[in-house]
């Protein structure tokens, strides 16, 4: 008799799994398989299915703290079944189970008398193209799923090992997915629930975090978008490493986002982190902090990954032509650099020139001096030498909490528009306007600016440095300003186009 051993099993339902399907592009698929099942899909969490005339049962029996879940196969009888084992599927599916009147029941039977008169089942039919591969000793799918007319893609992972299991799912780049079973994914499909991804973009100055639902025709649209200031990144270039309060304080922020997600629906969540966990040297500590205590892994991003998801951002959000284009990304650690024409990239990297440096090393969040300004800027600008002698682009587009500041107090929104910042263009005179603004007030007086967040009224004056100092260096009259961020083309290269 066949010893029936239970598996450890991590599946994820979508369009497409981005950069995740790309990680399977060099692993050559063992086989590929094609067929068509019938999925029992109920409120409950067995896995029934018809297939190869076999009834296949699987029950639920335990789900770990990482999410996974153990199911154990408890049938696979062909038909007609025995009245027996047609009682254990109905159990199974939490059917209550009526007069059974035949000795045995063929498949057609089955259904029609059994199921399809029943509202607390519904019969599904699927067509499946699975290509099956091995993932660092796992089993693996990634299939192309047909179920009653509507299309999915899914992704699983499977192993008796568990810690195997995950961190498979980790290597490939999902493990911000939710876990869901093939019932529960077959259910949300068929009743167009959307579809909604979560990103947390853990920087040096920010916590940012968004959930997008994509449509039908694969656009993405906003269904919340926030950000919290935490300050991170606050002493690290004096210590070298992220002191506990700012660390106690991020994770506040990042588990009232996972929150947020969990209470909005959100399928799949991504976490990156930027500057301010590249450089510190405690930073292996601050992360497993974080899954300590949230659940989440955070991924610590290069600088040039950075800038590639910036520059894909920004590419999604505005109309810019097929020029010349440069997307930079600053933030309170660091500044990313895109160059590129069209939806081509040329060249990308990141450069430690951060508002939060600066404002610690030359008092900037305080009234300061034309000179010492002066000297900030010519700090500035020596450290973004590497924009040196380039050709003016086309287009120049800026991002992050400075850009869209600067955007905010250019048009004296008291209350935040997204909508509103996406796409203004300023030109140099309204950024020496804001400059001088902030120069003559110190943080307290500069949070009565319409416009302003008042979190980052200490940083603005840095933020707007940096700024002018990327126009000047290349020789832009104006800067475009986008709203999206990070987070934006994270959702966008992790969750799909």
């Amino acid at each position: 008799m066949t010893t029936i051993v239970p598996r450890w099993e991590w599946r994820a339902f979508g369009r497409s799994f981005g950069s995740a399907e790309d990680a399977l592009v060099p692993i050559s698929p063992e086989r590929t398989e094609e067929g068509d099942e019938t999925y029992l899909v109920s409120g409950v969490s067995a896995n029934v299915k018809v297939r190869d005339d076999l009834m296949d049962v699987k029950l639920l029996r335990e789900v770990d703290a990482d999410g996974l879940e153990r199911w154990e196969p408890v049938m696979k009888q062909g038909f007609p079944l025995a009245t027996k084992d047609v009682s254990e599927v109905l159990e199974a599916l939490d059917v209550p189970a009526p007069k059974l009147t035949r000795a045995t029941y063929t498949l057609a039977a089955f259904l029609n008398e059994l199921i399809r008169p029943s509202d607390l089942a519904r019969a599904v039919n699927v067509h499946k193209r699975r290509n099956r591969f091995t993932v660092a000793g796992c089993m693996a799918e990634l299939a192309d799923v047909v179920a009653d007319e509507r299309s999915t893609r899914t992704i699983a992972i499977e192993s008796e090992d568990a810690e195997a299991v995950i961190a498979a799912v980790r290597a490939i780049g999902l493990g911000g997915h939710t876990n869901t079973s093939y019932p529960r994914g077959l259910a949300a499909l068929i009743d167009d629930e959307p579809a909604r991804s979560a990103v947390i973009d853990v920087g040096t100055n920010s916590v940012k975090f968004h959930i997008g639902e994509r449509d039908g025709s694969g656009r993405w649209h906003t269904i919340l978008d926030r950000a919290e200031i935490t300050r991170l990144g606050e002493g690290l270039h004096e210590r070298g490493e992220i002191g506990r309060e700012a660390l106690e304080r991020t994770l506040i922020a990042i588990q009232a986002m996972l929150d947020d997600a969990e209470r909005e629906g959100a399928r799949a969540i991504a976490a990156v982190g930027t500057a301010g966990l590249r450089m510190a040297r405690n930073g292996d500590d601050v992360l497993a902090s974080i899954r300590e205590r949230t659940g989440i892994g955070v991924e610590v991003i290069s600088g040039e990954v950075e800038a590639r998801l910036a520059y894909l951002a920004a590419r999604a959000g505005l109309d810019l032509g097929e020029g010349s284009l440069v997307v930079f990304d600053t933030g309170g650690g660091s500044s990313q650099f895109t160059f590129g024409r069209g939806s081509r990239v040329d060249e990308r990297f990141s450069v430690e020139v951060g508002a939060v440096r600066y404002t610690e090393r030359f008092g900037l969040a305080d009234t300061v001096t034309p000179e010492v300004l002066g000297e900030a800027q010519a700090a500035i600008a020596d450290d973004l030498s590497r924009l040196d002698g380039r050709p003016p682009p086309d287009a120049l587009v800026g991002m992050g909490g400075a850009a869209t500041n600067i955007a905010a107090v250019h048009h004296g929104l008291t209350t935040y528009e997204p909508e509103v910042v996406q796409g203004t263009v300023l030109d140099r005179g309204e950024i020496a306007r804001q400059i001088e603004l902030y120069r003559s007030r110190d943080a307290d007086a500069r949070r009565a600016i319409a416009g302003l967040q008042p979190k980052r009224s200490d940083v603005i004056l840095a933020g707007a440095c940096i700024v002018a100092t990327v126009m000047d260096k290349l020789g832009a009259r104006t800067v475009t300003v986008s709203d999206r961020g990070l987070r934006h083309g994270v959702l966008v290269d992790r969750f799909g186009a």
